[in-house]
């Protein structure tokens, strides 16, 4: 059985595959942005995914999509924060916090977050700092080339895998160093972080490639462009081939698909749960 550690004594099972419940609290994601700026309908929100099965809440502050602008620490503060707080007050879920800030971290930490969300992996000042010093954080390591901005002007690989198998190799030994355990960490590839189109169809098919480390690996891949570019759909008309992504991930070791539609996602792996372990009584 796979599992993480998480704080409060708790421990995350992934047996299964899990669902992440995307909410983002942002003006300009590229899906969501603007739908739950206010914190009574981000909480709102946050319970409608809880309720329709996540069982872990990803709330992010700052964008990340490609030519994103930068999103101050004050602002990420006062968008995230205040969230996590009254969150946390009304359920003992799993909260994720997307961010690659220090100073969020640590703030998001004390208000009750239990994992960290990193697409920049531990790598900015002071973050790895931040996780050594609570032992019972989990921490998401996401394996991007470049910077959002510019991360999808260019992107080449010598050899896709090996080159994002030795930046896991190369994080984790990091994360090691500085009194982070292996029981702690997740591992994401990166969808649409730095790869062209058939760089994510590649590291799709192949996903269970990343098991070599023993660790849980996360899919996220929701409504993005990789599904939009292939099917000729904008952001609103993506949930089937998203669904076919989180399925194909999930087929191939994936242990959390991080998503926008919660039941939808849940529905799927429902089906292929009872196909893959005859879960059905008569």
């Amino acid at each position: 059985m796979t599992t993480v550690s998480l704080p409060r004594g708790r421990t995350l099972h992934l047996d299964s595959p899990v669902v992440m419940g995307i909410l983002n609290v942002t003006p300009d994601s590229f899906s969501d942005g603007g739908n739950y700026c206010q914190l009574d309908s981000a909480v709102k929100q946050a319970h409608t995914l809880l309720e329709q099965g996540a069982k872990i809440i990803d709330i992010g502050g700052e964008s990340t999509r490609p030519g994103a602008p930068d999103v101050s620490l004050e602002d990420e503060l006062d968008r995230v924060i205040p969230l996590v707080k009254a969150l946390r007050k009304t359920s003992d879920c799993i909260i994720s916090i997307d961010t690659s800030k220090s100073e969020v971290m640590r703030q998001a930490i004390l208000a009750g977050a239990d994992i960290i969300n990193d697409v920049r992996a531990l790598q900015e000042p002071g973050a790895i700092e931040v996780l050594s010093a609570y032992p019972d954080v989990a921490i998401c390591l996401m394996h991007m080339q470049g910077q959002p901005r510019t991360m999808q002007s260019n992107p080449q690989y010598e050899d896709l895998f090996a080159d994002i198998n030795d930046f896991f190799s190369e994080r984790i030994a990091a994360c090691e160093q500085a009194g982070i355990q292996q029981q702690r960490i997740i591992l994401d590839p990166g969808f649409g972080f730095g790869k062209t189109l058939a760089h994510n169809y590649e590291i799709l098919d192949r996903f269970d490639e990343f098991n070599q480390f023993n660790l849980p690996v996360l899919a996220g891949l929701s409504r993005k462009s990789m599904i939009g570019n292939l099917l000729n759909k904008s952001t609103d008309e993506r949930l089937a081939g998203s669904l076919a992504g989180a399925l194909i991930a999930a087929q191939n070791g994936a242990k959390i698909i991080r998503v926008h539609d919660v039941s939808e996602t849940l529905d799927v792996l429902t089906v292929w749960q009872a196909c893959k372990k005859g879960i059905i009584n008569e």
